[in-house]
């Protein structure tokens, strides 16, 4: 089989449950991670500095709130800001936008993912972990058909398994992995061929 394009980028969404389990696959990358990661997690207002900064204390990467045009650095963690969505502009920027909410979210999971399928195509990675209802469904679809890599937390380590249940159930996910071994897929997605 052809490998996969290696990832020029990682956009996580997640909902309930979705802290810690950020908090664990942080705490497990490397240093040295190649690419830059997005996140979109639904959060009250008021929250996500103080997410940005617990999750500053898992591991080696630097995390942060994104701004709008601030250049994606690899290795670094970019989380969508209270009422914003987050994507990415072609010319691997963040992209922090006011527009409507999608589908009753703003961050929406499915605006990151759409904009990271259309920047990076083939070489996005995505990454649905717990969360409850279908945020990101219609963005993993578009993802997956231009040829990026789609990874869903598996049932049994979900909080919810609402977010990652309906990509599986809908035969978009190239694989369905357990909350422990997450960091461990996804640094190997960057080593040899690429393939994930």
């Amino acid at each position: 089989p052809v490998s996969p394009t290696r990832p020029g980028v990682v956009a996580l969404a997640a909902s309930t449950g979705g802290p810690a389990a950020l908090f664990r696959i942080l705490s497990e990358l490397p240093a040295s991670f190649p690419v830059p990661l997005l996140v979109v997690q639904h959060i009250a207002i008021g929250f996500s500095e103080g997410l940005a900064q617990w999750l500053r204390t898992a591991g080696p990467l630097p995390v942060k709130v994104a701004e709008d045009s601030e250049p994606l650095l690899p290795g670094h963690v970019y989380l969508a800001p209270d009422e914003r969505h987050l994507g990415v502009r072609a010319e691997g920027r963040a992209e922090v936008s006011r527009a409507a909410p999608v589908n009753g979210f703003r961050p929406s999971a499915t605006w990151l993912f759409r904009s990271v399928a259309r920047a990076y195509g083939p070489a996005s990675l995505a990454v649905i972990l717990t969360g409850m209802g279908q945020d990101g469904l219609d963005g993993v679809r578009e993802l997956h058909g231009t040829g990026g890599r789609i990874l869903a937390q598996d049932e049994q380590s979900s909080v919810v398994y609402g977010m990652p249940g309906v990509v599986v159930g809908a035969n978009l996910a190239h694989e369905v992995v357990a909350l422990p071994d997450l960091a461990s897929r996804l640094t190997a997605a960057f080593r040899g061929n690429g393939g994930v």
